[in-house]
């Protein structure tokens, strides 16, 4: 150590690796004081003198009860909480007094006999720990961290080591504490540290860029001066506008955070020294009930033996009892103050895990002592269940399912509302063979149903299932949407196609009033045809199932050609009146067929006629009347002509037709036509004559 302190150039490296660059929030157990603001913050005045060499200002079982409120369980060994580590024994000089060490103390132990031997708080030390290496909050920290825990002497560089002499939680914490008593240039050493000293204004920087700039600060007290030459710089404005986040390029943030965290934890550093904590005790047991917990412990007063208060915090919530119950061991351990001081208090709790602290009250009430914090799954006694079914029926809407209060067997109340209107009150206590095999404690005896009225429309259906004792009474399984057909026929007019010859029409409809099938009137024109839904429609009997699938309605009839006006009726059943499912308008147009007459020729005994013939209505051959001097012959042009194919690839090759009429001698008349697919006029190929040999 003598190295370190024979030039300033050694006393400013060492310092420079003591800047805490830790940015992170606080955690859990640690929560920003509500009015803390970075406006508040003193450059020159970070931490009275009072506050920072109150070398006894925690006890052993402060300490420890602190690092508990701070970490609920730890992942291995290392946990400040639960870690047992070595510090060597020392013989005393002018900045300590002499420490006796040990192969296996507890942080609280290590920071306790530091803190008394060199006067330096145990505040100061818990903080730095957390300041450089986030140490009070780690479950689980690794030895490379421990071993660099005050970032005493520890390079910053990634994967630097820390000099072995200065190595090690117990090394570091007497080291650092050493180095702080130092700074203030304690009778017996020699007046070295300057450059910070209190009573002038000293420009300091803001970070290791010197393009970063300085800032001019009144140095006020030498604590404040030992926290600059551990830490040589001041927070700029990005840094405490953002007092538990990150800054810019130039923010540095080791003083900041020591502020920071020293307020967070234990108050102002600034004011007065915290009143002295006389308050001690145990939290022995921890129980769950339903949305409760039950705390159970010991806590008196050292200067009393008056009856000491109690608070316990859960899920965010403050609530207090008073330790007045008989413990015959405390009166054994404190005869002072006498047996009555157990306590046993239960309080509301949230659902899921919770962690619950407990903190034993000075008889003053100006200060508590932490008696630790436990986790525990807290059950929920709240009724749950399952809104199995909703779905519109005749009448209204049926409901069916199950609820349950897990704090008793018996039934319980299950209330249905619709759009959030309670419409039926009744008891969860059917039979339900399936419920009780899955919870067979509570029975099978807590199923219900009823069907309730709702008018037409979609409805949001919900069941609360009524609480019985903890928890509160809120709705069981998920609400449903049922959408309400109602007693007036609904349903839609979906097509309208037509042929050359025909319309077809086709839809669905129901009355929400009957579960049978229903009638459909089809005008065309103004004439009416009515017949029954018969065909399948699953997307209507999804939306209403308890109807079934039978909802459709299809149909054609012939017409003719030209505009056609069709109109769907729904026609009602019981109450309410036939509904209109829409019209339409169609135009029934009949192509007439295309062809030609290729040839003609005698042949021995007739005539030989080809060509093709196409109706644009079909793709499907049709017929071509041959005459010969007035006698007609049909034939069907289904012959293949590759020819007709490209020209009329929609139609297909199959429409060529070739035939032989019989003929007798003589000059003859030959003509074809393309008879209409639909019965409209044929379209003549044309006349030709011939000779017939």
């Amino acid at each position: 150590m003598k190295k370190l302190l024979a030039m300033a150039a050694s006393v400013l490296a060492v310092a420079s690796v003591l800047v805490g660059l830790q940015v992170s929030g606080p955690t859990a157990s640690q929560e920003p004081a509500s009015a803390l603001s970075g406006s508040s913050f003193q450059a020159g005045n970070i931490i009275s003198d009072a506050n920072f060499y109150d070398g006894t200002a925690m006890t052993a079982d402060q300490v420890q009860a602190f690092l508990n409120s701070q970490v609920s369980s730890c992942t291995n060994s290392n946990c400040l909480r639960n870690g047992r580590f070595s510090m060597n024994s020392r013989g005393g000089d002018a900045m300590c007094s002499a420490v006796t060490g040990g192969s296996s103390l507890s942080t609280a132990q290590i920071v306790t006999r530091v803190s008394a031997a060199c006067g330096i708080s145990p505040k100061v030390l818990l903080v730095t720990l957390q300041k450089e290496q986030s140490l009070v909050t780690n479950r689980g920290p690794s030895a490379a961290v421990l071993e660099r825990a005050m970032g005493y002497a520890c390079p910053d560089n990634v994967g630097g080591r820390c000099d072995p002499a200065y190595a090690g939680v117990g090394n570091q914490m007497y080291w650092s504490a050493w180095q702080w008593k130092r700074y203030s240039n304690p009778p017996g050493t020699s007046n070295y540290f300057t450059w910070f000293n209190p009573g002038a204004t000293r420009n300091i920087q803001y970070n290791v860029p010197v393009s970063c700039g300085t800032k001019p600060v009144n140095v006020q007290n030498k604590a404040t001066a030992a926290l600059y030459y551990y830490t040589p710089y001041t927070p700029n404005t990005a840094a405490l506008n953002n007092l538990y986040g990150t800054g810019d390029g130039c923010s540095a943030y080791g003083n900041r955070n020591f502020w920071r965290m020293y307020s967070d934890w234990f108050g102002s550093p600034t004011g007065n020294a915290a009143p002295p904590v006389t308050a001690l005790g145990s939290f022995d047991v921890l129980t769950a009930g339903y949305n409760s917990v039950t705390v159970e412990g010991w806590a008196l007063d050292r200067n009393t033996s008056a009856s000491t208060r109690v608070d316990v915090t859960v899920g965010g919530t403050e609530t207090s009892t008073t330790a007045n119950r008989v413990r015959n061991d405390v009166g054994a351990a404190y005869p002072k103050q006498g047996p009555n001081h157990g306590f046993k208090h239960t309080t509301a709790a949230p659902p899921g895990s919770q962690q619950v602290c407990v903190w034993a009250v000075n008889a003053d009430t100006r200060a508590r002592a932490s008696l630790g914090c436990k986790t525990v799954t807290v059950a929920d006694g709240s009724p749950f269940g399952s809104l199995d079914s909703a779905v519109a029926v005749p009448g209204g809407i049926s409901v069916g399912g199950w609820a349950i209060d897990p704090e008793t067997s018996g039934r319980i109340g299950a209330h249905i509302t619709v759009d959030g209107t309670i419409v039926k009150k009744m008891w969860a206590s059917q039979s339900r063979p399936d419920v009780g095999r899955a919870y067979p404690s509570a029975g099978p005896n807590h199923g219900y149903s009823a069907t309730v009225p709702a008018t037409a429309g979609v409805h949001q259906v919900c069941v609360l299932g009524i609480n019985v004792q903890n928890g509160a009474t809120r709705n069981v399984g998920t609400c449903k949407t049922v959408n309400v057909p109602g007693s007036t026929p609904i349903g839609s007019f979906d097509g309208l196609t037509a042929t050359p010859s025909s319309v077809s029409v086709w839809g669905w409809a129901l009355d929400g009033d009957s579960v049978d099938r229903i009638k459909v009137t089809v005008s065309i024109d103004g004439k009416a045809r009515s017949f029954t839904t018969k065909s399948t429609r699953s997307d209507v009997a999804r939306i209403y199932p308890a109807y079934g699938t039978l909802r459709g309605f299809d149909g054609t009839w012939t017409v003719g050609a030209g505009r056609h006006e069709v109109c769907v009726t729904a026609n009602n059943v019981g109450a309410g009146s036939n509904r209109s499912l829409g019209c339409k308008s169609i135009t029934v147009v009949n192509a007439a067929p295309i062809g030609s007459l290729d040839v003609v020729q005698p042949v021995k005994g007739g005539v030989q006629v080809a060509g093709w013939a196409i109706d644009p209505d079909t793709s499907a051959p049709i017929a071509v009347a041959v005459s010969v001097d007035g006698a007609t012959q049909r034939v069907t042009a289904n012959r293949d002509r590759s020819d007709v194919a490209r020209a009329y690839p929609a139609s297909g090759p199959a429409h060529g037709y070739e035939a032989t009429i019989a003929a007798k001698p003589g000059a003859r008349q030959v003509c074809v036509q393309g008879i209409d697919s639909a019965g409209g006029v044929p379209t003549s190929y044309g006349c030709r004559t011939v000779t017939v040999g």
